[in-house]
């Protein structure tokens, strides 16, 4: 499994139209973000068979940022065939965020 970074607001829609993906908002100077790559590594390294993980550069996606109401990074959106389906907000460990998407599958 792979992370898939978004570089075109374009790109985010077919980026989430199927199953179930988790997309990490960040940006590079943001320092809980760098906290949570890892661990975002390290779930997609457990899940990634039936998980996609995207980042988005919020200073490079403004618009999808904001259509997305991120107000603070990193912020980890998951969607369901395209449907959001929850949100969780600043660093969170592995293993509750392990818990948080297995909820949703």
């Amino acid at each position: 499994m792979s992370i898939v970074s978004i570089t075109k607001e374009e790109q985010f829609e077919s980026a989430i139209a199927q199953g179930v993906v988790l997309v990490d908002f960040w940006a590079p100077w943001c320092g809980p973000c760098k906290m949570i790559a890892p661990v975002l590594e390290e779930l997609g390294g457990k899940l990634g068979d039936t998980l996609s993980i995207v980042k988005v550069n919020v200073d490079d996606n403004p618009d999808t940022a904001g259509k997305y109401g991120i107000m603070s990074i990193p912020t980890l959106k998951l969607f369901k065939d395209g449907r959001e389906v929850g949100t969780q907000v600043g660093f969170v460990p592995l293993a509750q965020l392990e818990a948080w998407v297995r909820e949703q599958l």
